[in-house]
């Protein structure tokens, strides 16, 4: 089958995490996002230098098992900015499935505090440039799931004054792992039709990908919900519909064998 026939079609996928996907076999991974949330504190602003972000794989604390989040946006946060139910995307990165026993950041140099009067003065972070700053997660990741990890950052409680007009940074930080989004997988028959796949959400927004060379299809990043998914063939000869899927955030829904009209 000419795939190129069907591309056009699939531009309009949802984006969810990841673009369409066409990925079809388990390769026990899954997806995480770190992103980062705050309490008002009483200052103008509480800026901190993020460099890196990285987790545990183990939970003796070993550093062999830390892996550093490949997607990454570094630079100066102001926490106030992400009061009130606002957050941003810190980092981002496929991960090996299984257990995450910690996460830490690295911080850099650039970290200050803003005072009501205006005044500026910078925020010393103990060990937040060398070891990072460390916090318990204890999730379990399933493959071909996707997560997101919040950092609540409690501004007033993560400034302490020295008595001397300095002010150290001692973050308290909550964190909360959350599965947001599962998938659906299957195999089609017979295989050489090879069909594109739409997975339809009652909005009408579109997921996309394709049936591999032996029938087998993952589509990844499937928000919580009732699809409906199509198999799409050259010229619509082998199309076939399958209603009502239902599909939960932290979970693969499995169609098991597919069988596209002859």
């Amino acid at each position: 089958m000419k795939r190129k026939h069907l591309i056009p079609l699939m531009l309009g996928c949802l984006v969810w995490f990841s673009a369409c996907d066409n990925e079809s076999d388990n390769t026990g991974t899954a997806k995480m996002q770190v992103r980062m949330t705050d309490s008002p504190g009483d200052y103008e602003e509480v800026n901190i230098d993020v460099q890196s972000v990285q987790v545990h794989k183990e939970t003796d604390g070993d550093d062999a098992g830390w892996i550093t989040l490949d997607e990454i946006n570094p630079g100066v946060y102001n926490l106030l900015d992400f009061a009130n139910g606002n957050d941003t995307l810190l980092a981002s990165s496929t991960l090996p499935a299984g257990k995450i026993s910690q996460i830490r950041l690295i911080l850099g140099n650039d970290n200050s505090l803003k005072l009501k009067d205006g005044t500026v003065v910078p925020l010393k972070t103990p060990s937040g440039q060398q070891s990072g700053v460390k916090l318990d997660i204890n999730a379990d990741l399933e493959s071909d799931v996707t997560y997101v990890l919040l950092l609540d950052f409690d501004a007033a409680k993560s400034v302490v004054p020295r008595g001397n007009g300095m002010y150290n940074l001692k973050p308290v930080i909550r964190t909360i792992t959350q599965a947001v989004a599962g998938g659906i997988k299957g195999k089609v028959t017979p295989v050489e039709y090879e069909p594109g796949i739409y997975v339809i959400s009652a909005a009408n927004d579109t997921i996309g990908g394709f049936a591999d060379e032996s029938g087998n299809f993952l589509i990844k990043g499937v928000p919580a919900g009732t699809y409906t998914v199509k198999f799409y063939t050259e010229g619509d000869a082998h199309n076939k519909t399958v209603e009502n899927v239902s599909v939960s955030q932290n979970q693969i829904k499995d169609l098991g064998t597919v069988a596209l009209p002859e």
